[in-house]
């Protein structure tokens, strides 16, 4: 499979990722409800199982949406969107360690280590818009912790950026696939 292949691929088959970005930034969302009504653990644990279903609901909506959900078995990128998860993994558990020593800034070394991880949808997907969401995720990160901001502010500040970048990301989708018909 050529590379622009895959990228199309992998463009039709997740609605280029924007599937994705919208349960990610609902979420993110949910975590910080948890946290203004429940309490800050359940809001990083709200996020991390919630995180883990992001990929299913994910391909769920995007065959709702008349997209396959899922990618050509043949596609080499598929391996890199899974490896890239990793970072996710590693950027929780420093997260949520140095959550025990200065809980304010759980949720905006989330935002940096998401903002990372989208940087390598350019890749996956062949849209430069994520590396734009990836920076400004990584910003608001870095302005979450000079700011001392409050613990919630990150999980809501990251939940509304992903759901506004998803709307660009689903009609850059659309557009992509009338000009391939």
């Amino acid at each position: 499979m050529e590379f622009k292949q895959a990228q199309k691929d992998m463009d039709l088959a997740y609605f280029g990722g924007a599937t994705g970005v919208v349960i990610s930034g609902l979420v993110w969302c949910c975590a910080g409800l948890i946290a203004v009504l429940y309490s800050t653990k359940a809001s990083m644990l709200t996020l991390f199982i919630g995180g883990m279903f992001i990929h299913p609901l994910a391909m769920l909506l995007s065959k709702v949406l008349k997209r396959p959900g899922q990618h050509d078995s043949t596609n080499p990128l598929g391996k890199l969107a899974l490896e890239s998860t990793v970072i996710l993994f590693v950027g929780f558990f420093l997260a949520f360690y140095v959550s025990k020593l200065h809980l304010q800034w759980f949720y905006p070394i989330m935002l940096l280590a998401i903002g990372v991880r989208y940087l390598i949808f350019n890749t996956l997907y062949g849209a430069k818009v994520y590396w734009l969401l990836g920076a400004v995720l990584m910003l608001a990160g870095v302005v979450c912790i000079l700011l001392n901001a409050n613990f919630v502010i990150g999980a809501f500040v990251g939940g509304i950026t992903e759901v506004i970048f998803s709307i660009v990301i689903f009609n850059k989708s659309k557009e992509s696939a009338v000009k391939a018909s």
